[in-house]
C-alpha cells in the first residue's frame, strides 16, 4: 500500500503539487485569520481543578486584585516616595481606557488621619513618647516653618549644648542630613531635606522609602504581552512625573501582569536568534546527510509546507494557541525532517543500487515504509497521550503535534516522492554508507555480553541517584532575573512584610474573621496576618485614650496663636550667620564638634551667596516641613474607624460585596524556599481548604502537573507498548525496542543530578516527547535487524538516523541559547536525552538484538519487502552468534 502511494506520487506529482500548493497556500490565509496566542497562563491548567476553582472563586470576589501590575516606587526620603505615589495614582486615574483601578494599598487620606491608630499599642506608645520628647524642635519650628525658622532652632540646640542642657552627639546626625543638603544646593543639585528622617534620627524602615501602587490595567490577550500599552502608559507617566534616577526616585514594575509580559519579551527577543540558528544549523545537517541540493530543498519545502497546514488544522480544533502549545512548530520540524532525511537518505541508497529514479523511489518506499508507519503511528500515541491530562497547554500541545504527525507522515510519502521527481537529482556515483563504521557492528556482537554487563552494572550504580533528583516546583525559578519585574519580585520577598508570596483565605463574614485568624496564625508556618480587623481595630478605645492625652500637650505647640511676619532676605543672612556662630561656639576634636564646624562653614557660605542660593535652601530645608506638620497635626486628630467609615477602595480590598471577608497570611522562614512554601500551603489548608495564593497555586499546580505528566508517559508507554506488540507481534521484539528507551531514559536523570540541574516545570516535558521521539530510532533499527541486515551502524540507515538526530537536536537543542531559563533547561534536557537515545540506539540496541535472522520471516509485515530489497540481499551474510 505505502509503495502504491509513493508510485502514484510520482506519477502524477504535478498534481499532487498542485494539490499541495493550494492546500498549503489555503493553510496560509486560514491561519492567518485564526491566529490568536492566548498568553493567559491561568488558562493552561484545567479550571476544573479544585484548586483552580478556590482560586476562580476567590477572584470573583475581589476582581480587582487579579491581573495586577505593581508599582513599586524607591525613594531617598520618605516624602519623596510618598509624593511621587501620589501623584502617580492621580495621573493614572484619568486614563480609563487603558487602566481600570488604580489605588495606593499603603495610603491616602485615611492612613494620614488614623495612621497611630492602626499602630501596635506598644508602637503607638513609643512613638507617641518620642513626639512629646520633640515638642522643643516642634514648636519652633511650627511658630516659624522658613529657612529662619530653621536656623533658630539650630541656634537654640548649639546654645542648649553649651549650657549643659542638650548633648552634643544629639545634635551630630541632623546637623550631618542638613549640612548635605544645603551643600548639594551650594552645587546647584536638586536637594530636599526629610524632616521624617531627621526627626527619627536618620533611621527608616524599608517601607518608609517604599511605596506601593496597585493597577489594573485594561489587557489584551490577543498579543504577546497583553499589558504592553498599559505597562508603556504607566512609565511614560512616571517619566513625565520626574519619577526617574536623575531626581533621586526610581520606579520598578511587578506583578503577575509585568512577569507575563517581561516573560514573553524574553521569549521573543531570543526569537530570532534560534530560529536564525535552527534554520541554518538544519540545512548544514541536512547538506550533510544528503549531498544534494534538489534533495536538501524538497526535504525543506515538505517540511515547512507541512508546518503551514498542521498550524492551519491546529488553530481550527483548540481556536488559540497557548505559551506552550506554540511548541509545535519546534517539535514539527525536528520530527517532519526526521521522516523526510529517513525516506530521502534511503532514496540516495536505492538510487546507487536502481536504474531509474522512479524504481529507487519505490524501492525507497518499500524499505522505508512500514518503520516510518511503526514510528508514525508510536509519534501520533505519544502526543495524543497528553490530551487527557489536566495541564490544558500541554494537552493541546499534544492534540496539534499529534495532528502534525498524521500531515508529515502524509507529506513525507506523497509530496516528497513528487518533488524528489519534478527535481530529479543526479544518481549516487557510490554506496550510501557510513564506512568508518563498519567494523562496530561485529564488534559489538563479539562484545555484546561484557556490553550488556557493562550497561546492567552503570545503570544499577547510578539508580540510587533518581531519589535524590531535586524537583524546583518554584515556577519563578524559570523566569529569568534580569528582567525587571522578576528582580523585583526577588527584592521584595527578601522583605517578610512586602513578600508577595502570601496566602488568602476568605471568612463567610466579617464577625468570623478574629476566630479563623486566631486558628490560622497560631499555625507554626504562620507569621502573621493581615485582615478587615487591622484597619477595624478593636481595642481603639486605648488608643484614641493615648493619642488625645499626645494631642493635648502637642495641640499648643503645633498650633501657636502667634506667629512672626514672612522673613526677609536680610533676615535670613542674619539668622544664618547667627545659627553659624553658635555652632562654631560648640566645634570641638569630638565628631559632634566636627560636624557642627562643617556645618558652621556651610551656614556662611549660604549667607554669602546670592539671594537665589538663600531661596534655593529655603525650599530644600522647608518644602517637607509645612507637610509633616499638617500630618502630625492630622494624626493627632483620628476618629473611631468602622466598616461604615471605611474608604470604599480599601473595604472593598477586606470585605467582598457578599459579605465575605478576606485574610492574609504571611510566611515563616525564606518565603522564596520551595519547602516553606510547600509547608505553609499545606499547613494553612489543614484550617482553611479552599486557601488561595502564590504558595497554594505553586505547590497544587506541582501535584497537577507532575500528575498530568506521570499520567501522559505511562498512557505513552502503555500505547505505544501496544502498538508495538500489535506491529511487532513478538514480545521479544517489543521489549527490545522499548528496554534501551526506558535505559535511555534512566540515564538522563541519572545525568540530571551530575550535572546538578533539577527537573521543573519547564524541561519535564522533554521526558514524554524523548519516549515518543526516541521510540522512532530504535524502531528503524527494530525492523532493519528483522530484515535480515548485519551491519546496520555502517548502513545508510545509521547515517539517517545520525543526521536525523542532529536536526532534531538542533530544532530542540536551539532552546539552550534562550536568555529564559526555563526554557533554556527545557533545551537542555532535550539535547541531554536525545544524546542518551543515540547512544542507547547506536550501542545497546544492536547488543540487546545480537546477530539478525539469516533469512527475514515473510509472515512479519516487513518481511516481504525485505525479501525484495537489494540491500539487505547485499548484506544479508548473517554474523555467527559469539
Amino acid at each position: 500500500m505505502i509503495e502504491r502511494l509513493v508510485a502514484s506520487s510520482v506519477r502524477h506529482r504535478w498534481v499532487v503539487l498542485a494539490l499541495a500548493a493550494l492546500l498549503t497556500v489555503a493553510s496560509v490565509g486560514l491561519a492567518a485569520h485564526l491566529f490568536r496566542i492566548n498568553t493567559d497562563v491561568e488558562r493552561l491548567i484545567d479550571p476544573n481543578e479544585p484548586w483552580r476553582q478556590d482560586e476562580i472563586a476567590y477572584e470573583k470576589a475581589f476582581p480587582q486584585r487579579t491581573n495586577t501590575v505593581v508599582a513599586v516606587i524607591d525613594g531617598q526620603t520618605p516624602e519623596q516616595a510618598e509624593e511621587a505615589a501620589t501623584a502617580l495614582v492621580q495621573a493614572l486615574s484619568v486614563h480609563k481606557n487603558l487602566i481600570e483601578t488604580v489605588y495606593r494599598p499603603d495610603g491616602g487620606p485615611f492612613y494620614d488621619k488614623n495612621g497611630l491608630l492602626l499602630m501596635s499599642q506598644q508602637e503607638l506608645q513609643k512613638t507617641t513618647e518620642q513626639l512629646v520628647q520633640q515638642q522643643g524642635l516642634l514648636g519652633p519650628l511650627a511658630a516659624d516653618p522658613s529657612l529662619r525658622g530653621v536656623m533658630r532652632v539650630l541656634t537654640l540646640g548649639a546654645r542648649g549644648v553649651k549650657s549643659g542642657d542638650a548633648k552634643l552627639e544629639d545634635l551630630e546626625k541632623p546637623m550631618g542630613q542638613i549640612d548635605s543638603v544645603l551643600q548639594k544646593v551650594l552645587k546647584g543639585e536638586p536637594a530636599r531635606l526629610s524632616w521624617q528622617m531627621l526627626l527619627s534620627g536618620g533611621e527608616t524602615r524599608t517601607t518608609d522609602l517604599r511605596k506601593f501602587v496597585m493597577i489594573q490595567p485594561v489587557l489584551d490577550f490577543n498579543a504577546l504581552q497583553p499589558g504592553y500599552h498599559a505597562t508603556k502608559l504607566i512609565r511614560n507617566v512616571a517619566k513625565e512625573l520626574k519619577i526617574a534616577p536623575e531626581y533621586g526616585l526610581t520606579m520598578r514594575l511587578t506583578g503577575p501582569v509585568a512577569v507575563a509580559d517581561d516573560e514573553f519579551a524574553t521569549l521573543s527577543d531570543d526569537a530570532f536568534l534560534n530560529n536564525a540558528v535552527t534554520v541554518g544549523a538544519i540545512v548544514l545537517f541536512l547538506w550533510l546527510a544528503l549531498r544534494s541540493a534538489p534533495l536538501v530543498v524538497a526535504v525543506m519545502i515538505t517540511t515547512f509546507a507541512g508546518l503551514i497546514v498542521t498550524a492551519a488544522l491546529g488553530l481550527l480544533m483548540v481556536g488559540e494557541l497557548n505559551p506552550i502549545s506554540v511548541a509545535f512548530a519546534a517539535l514539527f520540524v525536528g520530527l517532519g525532517i526526521d521522516f523526510g532525511i529517513q525516506f530521502a537518505v534511503r532514496y540516495r541508497a536505492d538510487r546507487y543500487e536502481q536504474p531509474t529514479l522512479e524504481a529507487a523511489l519505490r524501492a525507497a518506499s518499500r524499505g522505508v515504509g512500514w518503520s516510518l508507519t511503526l514510528a508514525a503511528v508510536s509519534l501520533i500515541a505519544g502526543f495524543f497521550a497528553f490530551l487527557p491530562t489536566a495541564f490544558r497547554g500541554v494537552s493541546e500541545l499534544g492534540l496539534i503535534a499529534g495532528v502534525g504527525m498524521i500531515v508529515a507522515y502524509l507529506f513525507a510519502l506523497t509530496v516528497l516522492p513528487a518533488l524528489i521527481a519534478v527535481f530529479n537529482p543526479r544518481g549516487e556515483k557510490e554506496a550510501v554508507e557510513t564506512t568508518w563504521l563498519s567494523g562496530v557492528d561485529p564488534w559489538i556482537i563479539e562484545h555484546r555480553k561484557g556490553i550488556l554487563i557493562a550497561v546492567g552494572l552503570i545503570t544499577l550504580a547510578g539508580t540510587p541517584l533518581l531519589w535524590k533528583l531535586p524537583f524546583d516546583s518554584n515556577p519563578m525559578h524559570l523566569r529569568s532575573p534580569k528582567v525587571e519585574s522578576i528582580a523585583t519580585y526577588l527584592d521584595l520577598i527578601k522583605d517578610p512584610a512586602t513578600s508577595p508570596n502570601v496566602i488568602d483565605v476568605l471568612a463567610p463574614s466579617v464577625d468570623a474573621v478574629p476566630e479563623l485568624t486566631k486558628k490560622l496564625t497560631a499555625l507554626p508556618s504562620v507569621s502573621s496576618a493581615n485582615s478587615i480587623d487591622t484597619f477595624v481595630p478593636r481595642d481603639q478605645d486605648k488608643k484614641l485614650a493615648t493619642i488625645a492625652e499626645t494631642a493635648e500637650l502637642l495641640d499648643p505647640v503645633l498650633n501657636p496663636t502667634r506667629r512672626p511676619p514672612p522673613p526677609t532676605d536680610a533676615d535670613n543672612v542674619k539668622a544664618l550667620k547667627d545659627a553659624a556662630a553658635a555652632l562654631n561656639g560648640i566645634a570641638n576634636d569630638s565628631s559632634g564638634g566636627k560636624a557642627a564646624a562643617q556645618l558652621a562653614g556651610t551656614l556662611d557660605k549660604v549667607a554669602a551667596a546670592p539671594v537665589a542660593a538663600r531661596e534655593a535652601a529655603s525650599v530644600a530645608l522647608t518644602a517637607n516641613l509645612n507637610p509633616l506638620l499638617t500630618r502630625l497635626r492630622t494624626l493627632l486628630h483620628p476618629e473611631k474607624v468602622t466598616l461604615d467609615n471605611l474608604p470604599p477602595q480599601l473595604k472593598a480590598e477586606w470585605v467582598a460585596a457578599d459579605g465575605r471577608a478576606r485574610i492574609e497570611l504571611h510566611p515563616k522562614g525564606n518565603s522564596n524556599d520551595d519547602t516553606v512554601l510547600r509547608n505553609f500551603a499545606n499547613e494553612v489548608r489543614t484550617v482553611a481548604p479552599h486557601a488561595t495564593g502564590a504558595p497554594v497555586a505553586t505547590t497544587a499546580s506541582s501535584y497537577t502537573i507532575l500528575g498530568a505528566f506521570v499520567q501522559a508517559g505511562v498512557t505513552a508507554f502503555v500505547l505505544i507498548f501496544i502498538i508495538l506488540s500489535v506491529a511487532l507481534r513478538k514480545p521479544w521484539d517489543v521489549a527490545m525496542t522499548l528496554g534501551p528507551l526506558v535505559l535511555a531514559t534512566l540515564w538522563t536523570l541519572m545525568a540530571l543530578y551530575v550535572i546538578g540541574m533539577p527537573l521543573n516545570f519547564a524541561n519535564i516535558i522533554a521526558l514524554p516527547l524523548m519516549l515518543a521521539v526516541g521510540v522512532a530510532f530504535h524502531i528503524y533499527y527494530v525492523i532493519a535487524w528483522r530484515a535480515g541486515v548485519t551491519d546496520m551502524l555502517a548502513s545508510s540507515l545509521t547515517r539517517a538516523i545520525f543526521f536525523s538526530a542532529l536536526t532534531t537536536g538542533t530544532a530542540f537543542g536551539s532552546l539552550v541559547l534562550s536568555s529564559h531559563p526555563g526554557t533554556a533547561s527545557m533545551g537542555k534536557l532535550l539535547a541531554l536525552s536525545l544524546f542518551f537515545t543515540l547512544v542507547a540506539a547506536f550501542f545497546v540496541v544492536p547488543a540487546f538484538l545480537g546477530p539478525p535472522p539469516v533469512q527475514p520471516d515473510a509472515d512479519r509485515p516487513e518481511g516481504d519487502a525485505a525479501g525484495k530489497d537489494p540491500l539487505i540481499a547485499r548484506k544479508a551474510e548473517a554474523v555467527p552468534a559469539k
